[in-house]
């Protein structure tokens, strides 16, 4: 056994180091963390930045996404697929069943077997699914949008819907395809083709009115797009929407300019998006202070604003008591979403979140209505109301440089539901009373321009066809866009619930007419003479 009074020196030198070691594995606090101490440099420290908070964990991961309609972890989705199983036919039946003698063959059974490789409600039976070879046309569109469904209610973290801020006015905006779009615009990275159309189809209706007016628009003469005719017009609009070349667009250019009113007619799910979506218009335009006019029988008004005396109450109540919206009550069951499917004619959107600064218009235009002024450059006005009722409120002060119309898939040459001719037969909805009929002309006469979109090339077919055949608008019109596609359309499917088969893509393409302008000529008195 060694001694320590033999090594005094050496027993003190452990005994320091090990004092020192204990000191350097203690936890070091840095002096702003340390309570009670204050010194002069903590004046000239960055505070600490807050943790960016965590991605939300999904519910279903990317490789997880398909679910048969029946089996889907969201109540919606399974409602949608209960609602096609009783209205689609089955479409071996349909081909088989006789119309000449419907009175003696069985009707066409509604799809109640789900395809294993999509997941949609497509036929009666499994033997009647195995027997279909036109299936496999439409299996892979069916399995994208059911996917697709799925992934925007998984829970992740959508950044594709994270939109840019402000464009810098040196920073030039391309309207050549999405792609451009998105990087000359400073989106997130569209990575995948899920993303593409989720993007693609949020922003549709915005960008298809941007890529229109703007003086940088793809539609140009020298595609054989845009026709003289709509030369002047839009350069009439541009006039007011862009600042004297060489000037920068900034909020300030917008001082003594007038006001820019778009006026979408026949608005359905374009007047229940959210105003940040379409402040991104302005953005294309940053000298320009919009005004949006959202009008039609079917636009979302802002939900009733709840008693101030009723809110603590209501707020206590309404996990237990209250269903959610869209949903029901059932005596003694659990709650199940209702859904309204797209038959024929799309339901009228539910109403929207009440912003702070909403206010009621009813007072103003006499029809149920309310104004937002959502930001210095952009106020959102809704009407449900068909325009011919409001026409009277606008006449006189419509003006070519300053107010645009635009109709996003009206169904002009659709047969009208209400409204049938001398012979019997119904009217098509761009010659109909209650509809489009009183409309059109009204539009011409103020010679601003009219762009109209369509959800697939037969759509925009038909309403072209149309024009010719109504009254007061055959003849009456010049072309300012030539029918085509919409570089702007949204490239997302969408299925019809009495048809899985009828699939279009929202705003497919475009077209624009003006009403015809007539010239002036001044006769003399010798003109009567050279005439003879």
């Amino acid at each position: 056994m060694i001694s320590v009074s033999r090594f005094p020196m050496s027993f003190a030198l452990v005994r320091q180091r090990a004092a020192r070691t204990t000191l350097c594995l203690q936890p070091y606090y840095p002096y702003s963390h340390r309570k009670n101490v204050r010194l002069i440099f903590n004046f000239f420290r960055r505070s600490p930045q807050p943790a960016s908070p965590k991605d939300p964990i999904p519910i279903l991961t990317e490789h997880h996404l398909f679910h048969p309609f029946s089996k889907s972890p969201f109540p919606a989705i399974r409602a949608r697929g209960a609602a096609i199983q009783k209205l689609a036919p089955c479409p071996v039946c349909a081909f088989s069943h006789s119309h000449i003698h419907a009175h003696t063959q069985a009707q066409p059974k509604s799809v109640q077997h789900e395809c294993p490789d999509c997941g949609w409600p497509t036929h009666c039976s499994e033997e009647h699914w195995k027997a279909d070879g036109e299936h496999q046309k439409y299996c892979k569109r069916l399995r994208e949008a059911n996917e697709d469904e799925h992934d925007l209610r998984s829970g992740r973290r959508l950044r594709e819907f994270e939109l840019p801020g402000p464009q810098g006015y040196e920073e030039a905006i391309s309207f050549a395809n999405w792609d451009v779009f998105w990087y000359t615009r400073c989106f997130p990275s569209m990575d995948t083709e899920r993303s593409r159309r989720h993007a693609s189809k949020l922003l549709t209706y915005p960008i298809t009115i941007g890529g229109v007016l703007h003086q940088y628009s793809g539609l140009t003469l020298s595609n054989q797009r845009l026709t003289p005719e709509g030369s002047r017009s839009l350069a009439a609009l541009r006039s007011t929407l862009h600042v004297a070349p060489g000037a920068p667009e900034t909020d300030e250019a917008a001082v003594g300019k007038p006001q820019v009113r778009i006026f979408i007619l026949g608005a359905r799910a374009e007047s229940s998006l959210p105003p940040h979506v379409w402040e991104q218009l302005c953005m294309l335009f940053p000298s320009t202070h919009f005004h949006l006019f959202f009008i039609g029988p079917q636009v979302s008004l802002p939900k009733p604003p709840a008693p101030v005396a009723a809110r603590p109450i209501a707020k206590d109540k309404s996990s237990s008591n209250t269903p959610a919206d869209g949903q029901k009550a059932g005596s003694g069951e659990s709650e199940t979403p209702v859904y309204l499917p797209n038959v024929y004619q799309p339901p009228t959107p539910a109403p929207i979140e009440r912003l702070k600064r909403t206010r009621s218009s009813l007072e103003r235009y006499g029809v149920p209505s309310y104004t937002v002024p959502y930001t210095p450059q952009l106020t959102i006005t809704g009407m449900q109301a068909n325009y011919a009722d409001v026409h009277a409120q606008f006449q006189h002060t419509l003006d070519p440089y300053s107010d645009v119309f635009f109709f996003f898939s009206p169904g002009f040459g659709f047969p009208s539901p209400d409204s049938v001719g001398e012979d019997g037969e119904p009217l098509l909805q761009i010659a109909s009373p209650t509809e489009w009929g009183p409309v059109l002309p009204m539009l011409l006469a103020s010679k601003c321009a009219i762009f109209v979109t369509g959800f697939s090339p037969t759509d925009v077919e038909r309403d072209i066809r149309s024009l010719s055949t109504a009254p007061e608008v055959a003849g009456e019109f010049e072309w300012v866009i030539t029918p085509g596609p919409n570089t702007f359309g949204s490239e997302k499917w969408e299925i019809a619930d009495f048809d899985p088969r009828v699939m279009v893509k929202t705003n497919w393409g475009i077209w624009g007419i003006r009403g015809k302008s007539r010239d002036v000529q001044e006769r003399g008195k010798f003109s009567s003479i050279f005439s003879s």
